[in-house]
């Protein structure tokens, strides 16, 4: 009896048996679908003959393996927990400029923080008469001794608190910080200073005395420092720097003039950085900052 060779090749399997298959009886090849990703094969004989072979294919769909792997990247990047906007308190005894640009940063969206209260060495001060403006609490401190209400440092712990301060923020502020409040806020509190640290700053380098000490010195470059604030004048961990030129004919006004420009910018950088828990501490603990692109780039 003549036999013809129907040979089963299905594209995932590199070989199936060849079935011999009498000519004279019905052939028919009915796909079940099972499953998405299953595909059998079921092939049927007349009653008269054996059934020679049955081989289930299993296939697998692409189409799903790319959505199942789509679904396993989503759910790997798991959405990161929103931060919350800080409470900032912010120290001054004069105009305030650095001040001003904090705040105004916040409103502009540069800083994810908002400032809660000001803490003023005089009433009257520039930044004091600025907060009043924009409905901003004012805190007198640390109170003349003749005063009828002094105000103690323990009491402005408990006023900082009562506004749930996350940081201080010195922006000219030219008085000590009382060892109760950087035992309160440890780690949290920052002061901007018109020179590169540890040069020109101690008790007594403050303004334009800043400026004229580095200007008689010779030196040629200055610029602000970010520290942070521990019991004693400029000597906490510095945490920012920023450079400019000192120039051949430099007046302590013009060389002012220029370090200012830079701590505007660079109080700005610092507090949104620190609202967005990007601060990190070396091990020999100096601080550092995460750059807000790469986590892995630190400054």
């Amino acid at each position: 009896m003549e036999t013809q060779a129907v040979a089963l090749r299905p594209s995932l399997h590199s070989s199936v048996p060849c079935i011999q298959i009498p000519e004279n009886h019905l052939v028919s090849v009915l796909p079940k679908i099972r499953t998405p990703t299953r595909l059998s094969l079921r092939i049927h004989y007349s009653s008269s003959h054996t059934l020679l072979s049955k081989r289930n294919i299993q296939c697998r769909n692409s189409v799903e393996i790319m959505d199942r792997q789509g679904v396993s990247d989503v759910e790997e990047e798991k959405p990161k927990p929103k931060l919350r906007r800080k409470n900032l308190a912010v120290f001054v005894s004069g105009g305030g400029s650095n001040f001003r640009s904090i705040y105004e940063a916040t409103l502009n969206g540069s800083v994810h923080g908002d400032v809660v209260v000001l803490v003023a060495s005089k009433h009257d001060c520039g930044g004091a008469e600025y907060a009043r403006d924009k409905g901003i609490p004012v805190v007198v401190f640390p109170r003349r001794k003749d005063g009828q209400d002094v105000l103690s440092a323990e009491d402005l712990v408990i006023t900082l608190r009562s506004y749930k301060v996350d940081f201080i923020l010195l922006a000219g502020y030219l008085k000590l910080i009382p060892v109760q409040l950087v035992q309160a806020y440890p780690k949290s509190i920052l002061n901007i200073h018109p020179s590169l640290l540890p040069a020109f700053g101690g008790k007594g380098y403050y303004g334009m005395k800043v400026h004229k000490a580095v200007i008689a010195s010779g030196a040629r470059y200055s610029g602000p420092t970010i520290h942070y604030v521990d019991e004693q004048y400029d000597t906490g961990r510095i945490l920012a720097q920023r450079v400019v030129p000192v120039l051949a004919n430099d007046t302590a006004e013009e060389l002012a003039a220029r370090v200012l420009h830079e701590e505007h910018k660079l109080y700005i950088e610092v507090v949104a950085a620190l609202c967005e828990e990007r601060i990190t501490w070396r091990e020999d603990g100096v601080p550092l900052i995460r750059s807000k692109e790469d986590p892995n780039d630190l400054f």
